[in-house]
């Protein structure tokens, strides 16, 4: 399998950008989106944030290969592969699940960066029982999602590219909670970060992110009502939403996390969820390979 090559990331090109629709013009409520996704074709937006420090510390350790796990679909996955291969090292991939007999465009761009990919079953995945081979002295063990400390610390340094002291209110997608809690631990005072999480009765997310806090009584929000029937999981109405945003804004959304974050906001503010002279930063956390999983036309963007 032919190895792709790989592009700089590039910071200078994260912009803020205010969005101007009638959902928000109308409640006297100002929503910017920070674009994060610019910065890399593949290892965009947050993946890139949550894996910098973890690369960091395998270079300084001298370890040659980065293992982490995910799902058949995972940006962190595919955003691993191409980081290592930017970075010089190894990369392994647990998947969730049998091996398939199609891989997802997900598994074949990870393999294309280079990376090996391991099946174990859900229920060892779930239960975390890894292959024995990540405890060898080479290699640097990444968890779903960059969750630890490393990830919520790179996740931190997102608000370095925007006037953070100039919003009232942060609002980001919600997977491990990694994202999220780097928000929370940056947020200048006075600002309420929230997540609206990705996925169906993720009951534990809660309790994950305040792991993470350096305040452990600092106050976020969690809002459970936008995951669309679960975790890559999409609607019709979705997808509409999706397209119609596109249109206004130009800026293309994901299935998994940021098309179900810009629709929350955006109910959320006809519902009058945000009090008047509120302002808004959405963090636009890149990843749209998993649109790759649609039905072609399904999206115009």
């Amino acid at each position: 399998m032919p190895v792709l090559q790989m592009q700089l990331i590039n910071l200078s090109n994260i912009t803020t950008n205010n969005i101007s629709l009638p959902s928000f013009s109308k409640k006297e409520v100002r929503l910017d989106v920070l674009r994060t996704d610019k910065i890399h074709p593949v290892v965009s937006g947050n993946k890139w944030f949550k894996l910098r420090y973890y690369l960091e510390k395998a270079a300084k350790l001298g370890k040659t290969t980065i293992v982490t796990k995910g799902g058949p679909w995972s940006n962190h996955i595919v955003a691993t592969a191409a980081a290592c291969k930017q970075s010089n090292f190894n990369s392994i991939g647990i998947i969730r699940g049998e091996r398939p007999p199609k891989p997802s465009v997900t598994m074949l761009d990870a393999m294309r960066y280079g990376m090996e990919l391991v099946f174990i079953s859900r229920k060892h995945f779930s239960e975390n029982k890894l292959p024995a081979f990540i405890t060898n002295n080479e290699v640097l063990f990444i968890d779903y999602g960059g969750y630890g400390t490393e990830g919520a610390e790179g996740a931190a340094t997102i608000l370095d590219y925007c006037a953070k002291e100039n919003y009232t209110h942060i609002y980001c997608s919600a997977g491990s909670g990694t994202m999220l809690a780097g928000l929370v631990n940056a947020a200048a005072p006075g600002t309420f970060v929230t997540g609206i999480s990705s996925m169906k009765n993720n009951n534990s997310l809660e309790t994950e992110i305040k792991f993470l806090l350096k305040e452990k009584n600092k106050q976020f929000g969690l809002i459970h009502d936008y995951h669309c029937g679960g975790f890559a999981t999409h609607t019709t109405e979705l997808t509409a939403f999706m397209n119609n945003f596109f249109k206004q804004t130009n800026i293309p959304s994901d299935i998994v996390y940021t098309g179900k974050l810009f629709y929350a906001i955006t109910d959320l503010a006809n519902k009058n969820h945000f009090p008047a002279g509120s302002s808004i930063l959405a963090i636009h956390s890149g990843g749209l390979q998993g649109n790759a999983s649609l039905n072609m036309g399904t999206l115009i963007f």
